[in-house]
């Protein structure tokens, strides 16, 4: 087990210096001191600075929330490192969290508080699994949620590593098939199956038959799960099932298949194998799936030699973009990824596999083209989409291509010289409203009404504004855009009327609006990412110190994507009204129920609770805020 050391121990669980309990005793530990402390699990994937200089920039606060305290470690861009928290109030730490990229990825938990970790999850970027430890010795003994995907990985990693233990945590275990409920020939069937894969998998792994050591895993391969109902061959409950499964992987730039087998859910979110893995399939519930064309073959079976090229090249390319930055390369390797992607439709065996790289080429093209990586992208655009056929091709894809052509197109007619933007606008305009009576039923239709919505909005013609956000929510009831549609909606009809808002505030209170009752409110939403927001905020501060003593606040929604940029600017800036936060940026419940598009956005509400402006500047808060109190 990777111990914590002992002077982190102290510094961190123990006293707290700076946060008021045992104050005096020892003062806060160094940055450095704290991102000595690494996670207890070995693949952990997060930000480590090891520069000094960057070290130094960056810094380390109390945490001090409701119930809970504790140390929290920001790099020199203000995203969170490192989070050691005491959940119980005992003095002592319990929770350990680690983040990439200001996304917590990791962390160790301590849930019966005796200052060993039980349980090990991966979070955000870092992918679902979570493990538990059942002896605290560092080592997890079963995976309480991992899903299909990440079950493969393990596999592979197994193999690659020779490690037994680590294939035995995904594979399904005694007491786990006598839950799932089967008949008596199913489950000695699966028991048998079980027994040979626990037995043979160590003399299997060394013989090095699939996977090499230098190989990765980097696809999950499988169509859709199946469910085996209660009552086949005497089961008693319903059994959801991946059958042949498999995992790709890069060996030395070139790609291969290992066959895992059958997958079983043994829970709500875990997965178990009941197979030794293979290079071919080895059998699974259903005949007809057992016997399908293409699943059985040596190890590359299923991946075409040519396609296995084409990935790999694609894979390169996507290398070779994320470590350049000049425009010359970047139009190069653009070009080149569009010419893989072209070639990865035409050799698809199959209609939904050539469409999902069609798509995939027309979103990278129109955003690459969009932001200047990728000068061609419109000519690219244009003829993916003269190459497409009514006849044949299905009407969703068709509107998918298009709907990103006109995107790249209006984005080029935006940037061409001496541009006329009045006449640009309107043929974009024009553009959209042949796209929503083309193809009224597309997806993309949605965000066509949307974009028609808020450019009506911005104009002052609130009543086609109206109507667009309404026949979103008519037509697409069940896309996240119809929320947003509905609570624009509700916004642009607001005034006048008593406003229903309630929200959680930073440290995780409810906050009500009809709390307020008696006082003028702003209701402010912003981000750390807008610049007029902060100009506002300025404003905001102003008017509070002059008018909060005679019954006006302000309440803010911060659509940031984290809750720590939020706190830190809110410290750094000493916003003393409430703050409301709940995950989702823009597409957060907040931002959704008043369908905030833009920001800023503010709302002032009279001392009854009515909606007394939906769109007022900062210019215009004092004057309108005095006459509210009047």
């Amino acid at each position: 087990m990777r111990r914590l050391p002992r002077h982190l121990i102290t510094a961190l669980g123990i006293t707290w210096g700076a946060i008021g309990v045992q104050s005096t005793l020892v003062a806060a530990p160094t940055v450095k001191q704290a991102l000595e402390l690494k996670p207890v699990q070995p693949d952990v994937q997060c930000d480590n600075p090891t520069d000094a200089q960057e070290i130094a920039k960056a810094r380390i606060e109390p945490i001090s929330e409701p119930g809970r305290s504790g140390w929290q470690v920001f790099d020199s861009q203000g995203r969170l490192l490192r989070r050691f928290v005491d959940t119980n109030g005992d003095k002592k730490l319990d929770l350990w969290s680690y983040y990439q990229n200001g996304i917590e990825v990791y962390r160790d938990v301590d849930a019966d508080f005796n200052e060993k970790a039980d349980q090990y999850r991966w979070l955000g970027t870092g992918g679902s699994r979570w493990g538990k430890d059942t002896n605290e010795d560092g080592t997890i003994d079963r995976w309480h949620m991992i899903s299909p995907e990440e079950v493969t990985a393990e596999v592979v990693a197994a193999l690659r590593d020779q490690d037994v233990a680590r294939f035995k945590r995904v594979l399904l275990s005694t007491s786990e098939l006598k839950a799932l409920g089967l008949g008596k020939e199913r489950t000695q069937e699966m028991a048998d199956r079980i027994q040979a894969a626990a037995r043979d998998f160590e003399r299997f792994s060394r013989s090095r038959a699939l996977v090499k050591p230098s190989a990765r895993w980097i696809h999950f391969g499988a169509t859709r799960p199946g469910l085996l109902p209660a009552g086949t061959d005497g089961s008693s409950r319903d059994l959801l099932i991946y059958d042949n499964v498999a995992a790709i992987v890069d060996t030395d730039g070139k790609h291969g298949q290992v066959v895992i087998g059958t997958l079983v859910n043994v829970g709500e979110q875990a997965w178990r194998v009941i197979d030794l893995p293979s290079g071919e399939a080895t059998g699974g519930f259903y005949t007809s799936i057992i016997g399908r064309e293409g699943v059985t073959g040596n190890v590359d079976q299923g991946v075409d030699r040519q396609m296995q090229d084409l990935l790999t090249e694609l894979e390169k390319t996507d290398q070779a973009l994320t470590a350049t930055s000049t425009p010359r390369d970047l139009a190069k390797l653009n070009r080149q990824r569009a010419d893989l992607l072209e070639k990865l439709a035409k050799q698809s065996v199959s209609q939904k596999e050539r469409e999902t790289w069609i798509r995939q080429f027309a979103d990278t093209v129109s955003a690459a083209y969009q932001s200047g990586d990728y000068p061609q992208g419109v000519e690219r655009l244009r003829a993916m989409l003269s190459s497409l056929r009514t006849d044949t091709d299905s009407t969703d894809l068709i509107a998918f291509v298009t709907f990103r052509y006109q995107t790249a197109q209006y984005s080029h007619n935006l940037q061409a010289p001496n541009a006329d933007f009045a006449k640009v606008q309107e043929q974009w305009l024009s553009d959209l409203k042949k796209f929503v009576s083309r193809f009224p039923k597309s997806a993309d239709a949605a965000e066509a009404m949307l974009q028609l919505a808020i450019a009506q909005e911005f104009a002052g013609k609130e009543d086609e504004a109206t109507l667009w956000y309404g026949r979103i929510a008519k037509d697409f009831p069940n896309l996240p855009v119809a929320k947003k549609a509905a609570g624009a909606r509700r916004r642009l009809s607001s005034v006048g009327k008593t406003l229903s808002f309630q929200g959680t505030r930073s440290d995780g209170t409810t906050l009500d609006l009809t709390s307020y009752r008696g006082k003028v409110v702003l209701i402010h939403y912003w981000a750390t990412w807008c610049e007029p927001c902060k100009e506002d905020i300025k404003v905001i501060k102003k008017v509070q110190d002059q008018l909060g003593s005679r019954g006006f606040t302000a309440i803010g929604v911060n659509l940031d994507h984290t809750k720590a940029a939020m706190t830190q600017y809110q410290q750094s800036q000493r916003m003393n009204w409430p703050q409301l936060y709940e995950p989702g940026g823009l597409e957060s419940r907040l931002a959704n129920e008043l369908g905030v598009v833009t920001l800023p956005t503010m709302l002032l509400i009279d001392k009854t609770g009515r909606v007394a402006r939906r769109n007022i500047h900062s210019g215009e808060l004092e004057t309108e805020v005095t006459r509210l109190q009047k």
